[in-house]
């Protein structure tokens, strides 16, 4: 479990980053704070991992908590969540070290792509010791997923490329092979075949080799949770 301090002066929005944490798997709150000083007390004691940090607090800022942090060089995150939308604090910020920067008022949905992606983050970087170039910019520094879709590989199309995630949605987690999919999709399995292939490469889905009641090696498959964002640039 990620394990959070939320450091928010304003009750009400404390409360409502509260709520949204706990529609969230995975997250824990370690502590709330309405001040620098609280703050700074709470990570004396408790392991954090995360904080959803304000810029304006009474007393001393969320700013100067964030170089508080750096100076003591803890191991814990930053998201900002702040009315502050001038751009030197948001630069501020991020040369501090901020993973990430929601400006108030916000959606839950932004909210929940931040955490996400931070969750994402983190497993990759737990289960890597080396990276390629293009792993690194396609995991951690999100290069490339903004603006235009990406470009399927030639002979697949985004419209069967849906037909088939969504037949795979329907098997709620559950393991999957290529004519349980072909079957409910009603289209042929050499084609579902280059689609879960696909799939396979960009780490959406995985898949283990197994032996039917014949001895017949069959793949299997099974979504990968920590990836399945990165499908929708291809959608």
């Amino acid at each position: 479990m990620i394990s959070v301090l939320i450091v928010e002066d304003d009750p009400m929005v404390a409360e409502f980053n509260k709520q949204f944490l706990q529609e969230l798997n995975g997250f824990k709150i370690g502590g709330v704070a309405n001040n620098v000083d609280d703050a700074i007390e709470i990570i004396k004691r408790e392991s954090i991992d995360l904080v959803l940090l304000d810029v304006f607090m009474p007393g001393k800022s969320g700013l100067e908590f964030l170089s508080y942090i750096r100076e003591l060089n803890e191991n814990m995150d930053v998201i900002l969540i702040t009315a502050a939308s001038d751009m030197d604090h948001i630069q501020a910020a991020l040369r501090l070290g901020a993973v990430d920067y929601i400006i108030k008022p916000f959606k839950f949905e932004r909210f929940k792509e931040s955490l996400m992606n931070y969750v994402q983050k983190k497993e990759f970087m737990k289960e890597q010791t080396k990276v390629s170039q293009s792993i690194l910019d396609e995991q951690i520094l999100n290069r490339d997923q903004k603006g235009a879709r990406a470009e399927l590989p030639k002979g697949l199309t985004k419209e069967t490329l849906k037909i088939v995630w969504e037949a795979i949605e329907l098997q709620h987690e559950q393991e999957f092979t290529t004519d349980i999919i072909a079957d409910e999709t009603k289209i042929s399995r050499v084609s579902v075949r280059k689609y879960l292939n696909f799939l396979n490469e960009q780490d959406i889905i995985k898949v283990r080799l197994t032996y039917g009641s014949i001895g017949r090696p069959v793949n299997v498959y099974y979504t990968n949770q920590k990836r399945i964002g990165w499908l929708e640039q291809f959608l």
